[in-house]
């Protein structure tokens, strides 16, 4: 066990996951939201996670975001674990709390890490990408978690990198206290591993966002599936027209994904989207997001891959359509349904 001292900025189902179990192992963990119930009910009944790790509530240290104001600035490792569209306001903050020679870890989606070690520091900015663990907040004080864990089926979910890529014992410190929720390990290629997470992301958030459905609802139609692939083609080719290492997405290499096109890959493709059977109709963060009324991530997921293939010349087409299509139903001007599968179809010239 570590004796470093752990704030976690965003206490949602990803900080409180990480949150519950670090202290659980004994780690001394600060938990900073700005969820006043949730913040409370913490504090009165402490923390609840359940679901396929098992269930255990164990007391924790919580502030609410205005409170924290009062916390020194003497942490040795700060999580951000903000929604996207948080990072800038959240990192100067976390920042402050964090000693001048801590580690500040973006262990957000999207591609962050550049604003946050421009605003933390360089030499203070690690990133973390959360790999397959799908986890929910639906009421204050219980997180839970669908799925399988990685640890035991062979998936490393934690993948700890520095933004210059070497392998340093602070990044292995990480993996360390990582292990305690799941399995973790260090990586070289942190920038390779952030655009497979954000290809998955991209594929998996919106198509689940604005129809409605689940994992296993999305899989179950062919519409939604050529969206997903498309979706990855295009990500895949701007980030390889950018010369990055894509990391596999789904066991399948950027350099297939890209060839979508060619009817044979695109068959292979589609069996890595049919349902599993059997497994958790599991709602996206993005889902849920929409359900709970909350702004999306998708001008950070699909929008990111939008814009930089503007810079790259390669056309995102599906991707900007879906991002018109999430954006509507965000506003409240669409409804989630499934019958916006056709309408981004449409939109991208695809019908």
């Amino acid at each position: 066990m570590s004796d470093k001292r752990i704030v976690i900025m965003g206490a949602g189902a990803a900080g409180s996951y990480l949150g519950a179990y670090m202290t659980k192992e004994g780690h001394d963990v600060t938990l900073v939201d700005m969820w006043g119930e949730h913040v409370e009910t913490m504090q009165k009944q402490g923390l609840r996670a359940s679901g396929s790790q098992g269930d255990f509530t164990i007391p924790v240290k919580a502030f609410h975001l205005s409170d924290a104001m009062q916390l020194d600035g003497d942490f040795d490792i700060g999580f951000l674990a903000m929604k996207s569209y948080d990072t800038e306001w959240a990192a100067h903050f976390l920042k402050r709390l964090v000693k001048d020679d801590g580690v500040v870890v973006s262990s957000q989606n999207c591609m962050n890490d550049q604003l946050v070690a421009s605003i933390a520091g360089y030499d203070r900015a690690v990133g973390c990408i959360m790999s397959s663990i799908t986890v929910a907040l639906w009421e204050p004080g219980h997180v839970t978690r669908g799925g399988p864990p990685g640890r035991g089926r062979g998936h490393v979910v934690f993948r700890v990198g520095e933004l210059h890529g070497r392998i340093t014992p602070r990044v292995e410190e990480l993996v360390d206290i990582l292990m305690c929720v799941d399995d973790a390990k260090a990586t070289s290629n942190l920038w390779g591993e952030r655009w497979s997470k954000l290809t998955t992301n991209s594929s998996g958030n919106p198509v689940g966002a604005m129809t409605g459905l689940g994992s296993e609802g999305v899989a179950s139609m062919p519409e939604a599936r050529r969206i997903q692939i498309n979706i990855c083609k295009e990500s895949c080719q701007v980030a390889l027209a950018q010369n990055y290492q894509v990391e596999p997405i789904r066991g399948v290499s950027a350099e297939t994904f890209s060839k979508a096109d060619d009817g044979e890959v695109y068959e292979d493709l589609d069996a890595k989207f049919q349902p599993t059977g059997g497994g958790a109709d599991w709602k996206s963060s993005m889902g849920q997001d929409v359900e709970k009324g909350r702004r999306t991530e998708i001008e950070f997921m699909n929008g990111y891959i939008v814009e930089q293939g503007r810079k790259s010349g390669i056309p995102t087409p599906i991707n900007a359509a879906i991002v018109q299509v999430v954006k509507e139903v965000q506003s409240g001007e669409r409804s989630p349904g499934p019958e916006n599968v056709y309408r981004v179809l449409e939109l991208a010239g695809m019908a």
